[in-house]
């Protein structure tokens, strides 16, 4: 099961009048910044947003290892700010560029696992069936692009600690050393 399921299932167990958009924080998004939420829920004023999430552009000073890491997928855009697909690969490959250039000659963006959903669109996504790239990535995001469900991004700058092996688990230690 997804996040995205169960926040769904959380949803459907609310007593009176559910809200119109949902904001699913991932359990290893520990330290989600205020002005990242206001970021995700400004995209819902377009009323032809279905899903939102952010992303954050890879600076120019991170290592070709930061960006080629798998536990740190990678979205590609559209002229309009939607995703076109999200990858734990480098994605896109820039021919007749090596690679510890690659930042230097385009801008690549990192996903934050955060997401908002209308009501309805999250019910709906609740209900797909996992798909291959899906399955290929890990990544569950992909079901929805695979079905042709839009996403639409916000971007920060704020860097957040995600918690997705041993070694993220001690420098979210240190952060919440260093709030105290």
């Amino acid at each position: 099961r997804s996040g995205t399921d169960r926040c769904a299932e959380a949803m459907g167990k609310l007593s009176g009048e559910a809200p119109d958009v949902v904001i699913n924080i991932q359990g290893d998004e520990p330290f989600v910044d205020a002005s990242q939420l206001q970021a995700l829920m400004a995209c819902f004023d377009s009323p032809d947003t279905q899903i939102a999430t952010l992303v954050k552009p890879f600076s120019e000073k991170d290592s070709y290892e930061t960006l080629a890491n798998p536990n740190s997928p990678k979205v590609l855009l559209n002229k309009e700010g939607e995703a076109m697909y999200f990858s734990r690969s480098v994605v896109p490959y820039l021919r007749n560029v090596q690679q510890e250039d690659y930042l230097q000659h385009h801008t690549f963006y990192k996903h934050i696992g955060i997401y908002a959903y209308r009501r309805d669109v999250l019910t709906q996504l609740a209900a797909l069936a996992p798909t291959v790239l899906e399955k290929a990535e890990s990544l569950e995001q992909l079901r929805w692009l695979e079905n042709g469900y839009r996403i639409r991004t916000a971007i920060t700058y704020v860097e957040n600690v995600a918690v997705d092996t041993p070694e993220d688990v001690a420098l979210c230690l240190t952060e919440l050393a260093r709030r105290k």
